[in-house]
């Protein structure tokens, strides 16, 4: 009996150490995972402070909140189990995938750039409202649109990290790429939160007696509106540059080495300058693809820009004139 007994505590200590060291591997490999995604992790939080501005200070970290929630939501219940499945099934439609969600990034980003280019903001549909500032139809109509652009960004997240993961069995794999999501929402709307209430921490500081925390208090909240307007520029050059890296990559893992080959051509040729290599190979990546985003961001605004003016002049043609409905129901009486 006693023998028994051992034999199965030995069992008990044996799965025990096996499931120990399984998590260690997940934590390890999720570690791994959210490193290399880290590229991107800091253009989400550069794009995220964008969609709280014009918003009354109480409502900031609920909106963030709100937005962290829908972030938390595409990775897990819509990122995670498409990514797993098309890694088992159809791995090849990855890409393009990507590359589309990189097409609508770059016209995101571009759309901000031709609005300040035209000295404006983009014209609005007959018949639709603009909501006001602040209100609760802006607040939705700003958390949906900062939802959508997540998708894509935590997509690009996802893939990075299942890149890292691929020859983990199928239940790791899908284990740690959630604990990649919850760790870098986390991380992602966590420093997005500090950012945006660093004025509240000023003017709480500048409530303090001594001298120094007051002159703190003073500088945050003098500084935050121009941190807040360069993090809003970061953001959508983070959307450009993304959106045409997708581009950029997949094209080349689709066959089409011509653009990203020559850019990994002066990479080498700048990555050999001593001392500053590895930042000159990063900035000519950076700005081929920011470049890349720039012309498929404008070729989008181009297209919607022309369907929506042809659809306007479709329209006054087909309206009947004034009176015309009238007539022509009196001649048919």
């Amino acid at each position: 009996m006693a023998g028994g007994l051992a034999a199965l505590l030995d069992d008990i200590a044996a799965i025990a150490k096996v499931a120990a060291a399984s998590i260690d591997d997940v934590g390890a490999a999720a570690g791994k995972a959210s490193a290399k995604a880290v590229g991107v992790v800091v253009d989400d939080t550069a794009v995220t402070p964008r969609y709280v501005q014009g918003f009354l200070a109480h409502r900031e970290l609920p909106v963030i909140l709100k937005i962290a929630r829908g972030s938390l939501r595409n990775k897990l219940l819509f990122i995670l189990p498409v990514a797993l499945l098309l890694s088992q099934l159809v791995p090849w439609l990855i890409t393009p995938l990507l590359m589309l969600g990189g097409t609508y990034l770059s016209y995101e980003g571009s759309e901000k750039v031709y609005e300040v280019l035209r000295g404006g903001h983009h014209e609005v549909p007959a018949g639709e409202e603009v909501a006001e500032i602040g209100s609760p139809e802006h607040e939705r109509a700003m958390v949906s649109g900062a939802i959508r652009t997540d998708l894509i960004l935590s997509a690009e997240i996802m893939a990075i990290a299942l890149a890292e993961v691929a020859d983990q069995p199928l239940v790791s794999r899908a284990l740690i790429l959630a604990v990649v999501a919850v760790l870098l929402t986390v991380l992602v709307y966590g420093v997005s939160a500090l950012i945006v209430k660093l004025d509240d921490i000023g003017l709480a500081l500048v409530g303090r007696k001594a001298a120094g925390l007051k002159r703190l208090g003073h500088g945050l909240v003098a500084a935050m509106p121009h941190v807040m307007r360069v993090i809003s520029t970061i953001g959508i050059a983070a959307m450009i540059w993304v959106g045409g890296h997708l581009v950029l990559a997949g094209s080349y893992t689709l066959g089409w080495h011509g653009p990203y080959g020559l850019v990994h051509q002066f990479e080498e040729s700048v990555g050999q300058v001593q001392g500053a290599g590895g930042l000159l190979a990063w900035l000519v990546d950076t700005l081929a693809s920011a470049l890349v985003g720039l012309l498929v961001g404008f070729l989008v605004v181009g297209v919607l820009g022309l369907v929506s003016r042809l659809r306007r002049r479709f329209g006054r043609t087909c309206k009947p004139a004034p009176g015309q409905a009238g007539t022509d129901g009196a001649d048919g009486a």
